[in-house]
């Protein structure tokens, strides 16, 4: 299940390459349900926090209708930096599943680790390496085209 619905966030990251945007890709899901599926519109949106992770935190809330997302689970192609796994924590998400790591700017556990090294008040299991390859490759693939 694990490496389906990291393929479905693999799905979005590709609609960011193809919008010359870094290509990472997030899905909420809920009771085994999709519930929320964004990319990285950074440059096409010309904002800062639109990042996948918290494009798909703000959809799941208007969804589900409150900003608590209980119950829920996000699965991302890349390590959230420190906003984003700030926000993961923020929405109460129960688990996080990560593909690739991002060693420049990764908040969990690459270059620092909000998840387990600060005592919030919820905690949020992490999983990292689903499809790691595939969830790299498309990264390496980006910056090799703008290079």
């Amino acid at each position: 299940m694990n490496e389906i619905l990291m393929k479905r966030a693999l799905e979005e990251a590709q609609k960011a390459f193809e919008k010359d945007e870094v290509p990472v890709g997030a899905v909420i899901i809920r009771k085994g349900e999709i519930i929320a599926a964004a990319h990285n519109c950074r440059e096409t949106s010309k904002d800062a926090t639109a990042h996948a992770e918290m494009l798909a935190i703000k959809e799941a809330c208007k969804i589900l209708g409150g900003w608590r997302l209980i119950d829920c689970e996000m699965y991302v192609t890349l390590e959230p930096c420190a906003m984003c796994s700030g926000a993961i924590i923020q929405a109460r998400i129960e688990r996080l599943c990560i593909g690739a790591m991002d060693p420049k700017g990764g908040a969990a556990g690459s270059t620092l680790n909000l998840f387990e090294d600060y005592h919030f008040n919820h905690r949020t299991e992490v999983i990292k390496g689903i499809l790691e390859e595939e969830c790299s490759q498309i990264l390496k693939d980006f910056f090799k085209r703008k290079r």
